[in-house]
């Protein structure tokens, strides 16, 4: 199976995600493609010796239960950045059939397929950071994190993006920075699909990276202009708020915002339009935020019909597994998908 590149955001700090590689792993040939394309990543951000052979287990094991354990089983593997250094990341989705006792299945000697049962702790073992939700009947997501030394603080902010099927490039796109002391998340949809649809979103993280700290009004005021060239965007920009317990949010056009808590769920308010070629007054609204919520941003390539009480536990995983999980349920193989979540910093 040739590898799906998706997966494009800027290079900042915070632990951005660079280019990744999808696989679809059903068999042991594509679980070795995936490591293969894991140790040569390693190869090319200079990692250690020694990390790369743990990255080299960790893929091996995540995409060995996908090949004896999932339904539709992918595998994402893709840079993870900090200022100071650089690591790998792996991303095991599959849609079933979940665990029911992840703590025993995590353990060393548990296994329903005959082998050792030490493949989810060789993962936990040999991985800087990880990270699993598991639903029986619905599936897992696992995320492993191979830094090349002792890994930064758990991301307060991450994001997946997937290309239409047939494509090999995603017109979405989405970024994620501080600046100014302020927590700002874009979540970007280049119209159309394919390479002209990622120039546009892809404009726009330049642009969101490189405007001073400014609301999200103002922040979405220059992407529009900076936009006018291409064949514009879809795109909203989101501001959390740790000290008023706020998000502020600026939209043009069909991505949707939504605060969601144990409690519930509120949407936020994208106004009509196309940055770059149309808009009306940019207006900027503001939600309250709680600790144990999360702001979750999508494409129309995500629908809304996914309900948080689904997935018990959930909202206390990290930013990047609930991302997953929303992407591998909510996601439609008819269009390009982004999803990024955040929680207050």
């Amino acid at each position: 199976m040739v590898p799906m590149i998706g997966d494009t955001v800027a290079s900042l700090p915070e632990g951005l995600l660079d280019g990744g590689s999808w696989f679809r792993v059903e068999a042991a040939a594509t679980a070795s493609a995936a490591r293969r394309a894991a140790e040569r990543l390693a190869a090319e951000l200079g990692l250690p010796e020694n990390r790369t052979a743990d990255l080299s287990i960790v893929t091996a094991e995540a995409a060995g239960n996908l090949v004896k354990h999932a339904d539709q089983g992918t595998l994402l593997v893709r840079t993870v950045r900090t200022e100071l250094q650089a690591g790998v990341e792996i991303i095991a989705i599959d849609h079933g059939p979940g665990m029911a006792d992840l703590a025993r299945s995590v353990g060393d000697g548990h296994s329903t397929a005959g082998t050792l049962g030490i493949g989810l702790g060789a993962i936990v073992r040999q991985s800087s950071w990880s990270d699993l939700h598991s639903v029986p009947g619905k599936g897992t997501v696992l995320v492993a994190q191979v830094w090349s030394a002792d890994p930064p603080a758990p991301a307060w902010a991450a994001g997946l993006t997937r290309p239409l099927t047939g494509e090999s490039v995603s017109g979405d796109a989405y970024a994620v920075r501080e600046v100014g002391g302020r927590y700002q998340l874009l979540m970007c949809d280049g119209l159309g699909h394919g390479g002209l649809a990622a120039a546009a979103s892809h404009e726009a993280v330049r642009a969101f990276a490189e405007t001073p700290a400014a609301p999200p009004a103002a922040v979405v005021e220059v992407l529009h202009r900076r936009l006018n060239h291409t064949r514009g965007a879809a795109l909203a920009v989101a501001e959390l708020d740790p000290t008023a317990g706020l998000v502020r949010y600026a939209g043009l056009g069909n991505i949707s915002g939504t605060v969601i808590s144990p409690n519930g769920r509120r949407g936020m308010i994208s106004l009509p339009g196309i940055a770059g070629h149309q808009r009306r007054q940019i207006r900027e609204y503001d939600y309250p935020i709680t600790p144990d919520s999360i702001v979750l941003m999508h494409s129309d390539g995500v629908v809304d019909r996914w309900n948080v009480a689904d997935y018990p536990g959930l909202l206390h995983r990290s930013p990047t597994v609930i991302a997953a999980t929303v992407l591998r349920d909510a996601g439609t193989r008819r269009d390009d998908a982004g999803v990024l979540v955040a929680r207050l910093p």
